[in-house]
């Protein structure tokens, strides 16, 4: 079964800013809805942001103006840009995509990535 993989977690300072990468761990035949989720010690998971394969973004109130979520379609690659984090920020961050293996199957498949970490420490 196809999973995702996320790339660039790490420490991060307050104001700083980070870009996280996620990608299917195999080539896919398409993928619709690509998103971040994210969760803090303690709390449940939450929204960050979604684009469609369209490009339609949402963002959660917490990243608007502040995060930027974008996807390359050929290489069916989904990013996060975060900028002015925050300590509240930290908190395993998690890629969601909806995804059809093989052209035959008839509907999507939610799949979830393993989760990066992202700390905003001083």
């Amino acid at each position: 079964q196809v999973q995702l993989v996320e790339s660039g977690g790490g420490l991060v300072h307050p104001g700083g800013s980070l870009r996280l990468s996620c990608a299917p761990s195999r080539s896919v035949y398409s993928i619709d809805d690509m998103g971040w989720y994210r969760q803090a010690p303690g709390k449940e998971r939450e929204l960050v942001a979604t684009i469609t394969s369209g490009g339609i973004t949402k963002y959660a109130d917490s990243a608007k103006g502040r995060f930027t979520i974008s996807r390359d379609n050929v290489k069916n690659t989904v990013y996060l840009q975060m900028n002015s984090v925050k300590p509240e920020d930290t908190a395993v961050y998690y890629c969601n995509a909806e995804v059809k293996s093989w052209w035959y199957e008839r509907r999507y498949l939610e799949v979830w990535g393993q989760g990066t970490l992202v700390t905003v420490s001083s």
